[in-house]
């Protein structure tokens, strides 16, 4: 039997394993629930029993040096877990947010055990690239993690991944010792405060992730239709208020300030190192490099409001969850499952969260003192309030992108700017 073929069957899962040609471990059985815990050790034990020769897994995520480090580090435990057991396990560096892509553009050379944003779930389901998760060989997924984080990742009623974090939003970084409170709570009294102490502020302008939060917080729309892969889109709306073209206009008028900078994650944390840039819209990930920059003024808060015709708005977000997958076409099904099991275990979330500053799905590694008192997570839970489950067509990334680099340019017809957008966006 083959991963592949086990995927196309609506109860596959592994729990008991047969060996294949290579030598390598294919596990299959057949089951519709979870195994019960006194199952596990015989589970375990037929895996390990059912593999001869080297067990060869590829383990993708994401490229920061806090992700690799921590996950080489577990993969390291996850190896000392079973001694009998000839491993080679290699880590590579793929954005969550390019996971699908990479995964989909040769679904049978890709990773046996990727991490990636829950919005790809779908893709990777209806192409067969998901290896479902009807049985268990630790622990119950469904038991140990929040709720939302267990039905995002599920379609049609069957778990397709294991969540791992609940932190995949973004929000404010300040420097205190620049920033009062009162001064982050809105980009107009953000940038004169900037401008006053000489330092840039900023967000990457140029990304749909970020620059939808400006126009769903003015109350437009941008969603996933019900077919699952087209978009609904009405940022150039003229009924509106604000239009589509005034919002566009704030945003751009947020741009044009000199004390604003848009640039990407990495560059933001060399800037935030070197001192120059003092507050900076970002992800729980990057808490860890904001920290060290920002010392004893290191702070986190929601999205500022920014002024569209003198009235305030709120910034919307999206908001998300990252989750490990196993890849259907796995050689090693069994073991690609039982790593993504230890990977996601509530030992290894907190370990992650420790280590990256992202809030985890796992409820008890989420109330740990540690996790919980981080001001990232803090400011994400306040942000929550005004966030939506990212769920988008895949076209809508690149006009949207192009739209945010159009606002940061300046443009003469923010209508026609917008009209071309929506028209990719909706395609």
């Amino acid at each position: 039997t083959t991963a592949a073929q086990n995927s196309e069957k609506a109860d596959s899962t592994t729990a008991a394993t047969e060996k294949t040609d290579a030598g390598s471990t294919d596990a299959t059985t057949e089951a519709t629930d979870p195994a019960p815990a006194s199952t596990y050790p015989e589970a375990i034990q037929n895996l390990i029993s059912a593999t001869s020769g080297t067990v060869d897994l590829t383990l993708w995520c994401s490229e920061t040096e806090a992700y690799q480090t921590v996950m080489a580090k577990l993969v390291d435990d996850f190896k000392a877990t079973y001694p009998d057991v000839d491993f080679n396990i290699t880590i590579g560096a793929v954005s969550e947010a390019d996971a699908k892509d990479e995964v989909l553009n040769d679904v049978e050379a890709a990773a046996d055990v990727f991490v990636f944003a829950d919005d790809q779930l779908t893709e990777l389901v209806n192409a067969g690239a998901l290896q479902e998760i009807a049985a268990t060989f630790t622990y119950d997924p469904e038991a140990t993690n929040a709720a939302s984080t267990v039905e995002a990742a599920k379609l049609d009623g069957k778990l397709y991944a294991y969540p791992l974090t609940a932190s995949n939003g973004y929000f404010l970084y300040y420097d205190s010792s620049v920033f009062s409170e009162s001064d982050v709570a809105s980009w107009e009294a953000l940038e004169a405060k900037a401008v006053e102490s000489g330092v840039n502020v900023g967000m990457e302008l140029s990304n749909g992730w970020y620059n939808y939060g400006f126009f769903a917080g003015a109350g437009l729309q941008m969603y996933l239709n019900d077919d699952g892969a087209t978009n609904t889109c009405n940022w150039n709306a003229t009924d509106t208020t604000p239009t589509g073209a005034q919002v566009a206009e704030a945003v751009s008028n947020i741009a044009k300030n000199s004390s604003f900078v848009s640039m990407g994650n990495a560059d933001a944390t060399a800037a935030a190192a070197n001192g120059t840039l003092k507050a900076f819209v970002d992800g729980t990930w990057d808490s860890g490099a904001f920290k060290d920059a920002y010392g004893d003024g290191y702070a986190a808060a929601k999205l500022p409001t920014f002024n569209v015709n003198g009235t305030d708005y709120q910034m919307s977000s999206f908001a998300g969850y990252k989750f490990v997958g196993v890849n259907a076409y796995s050689k090693n099904t069994g073991w690609a499952m039982l790593l993504g099991e230890f990977l996601t275990n509530e030992s290894s979330q907190t370990q992650i969260g420790v280590a990256t500053g992202e809030g985890p799905a796992n409820t008890v590694a989420a109330s740990s003192e540690e996790i919980a008192s981080s001001p990232a997570l803090a400011a994400l839970a306040a942000q929550a309030a005004f966030a939506n489950l990212q769920r988008v067509g895949g076209n809508y990334w690149t006009p949207a992108a192009t739209l945010g680099q159009q606002l940061l340019e300046g443009v003469d017809d923010y209508q026609a700017v917008l009209d071309e957008a929506v028209l990719g966006i909706t395609q």
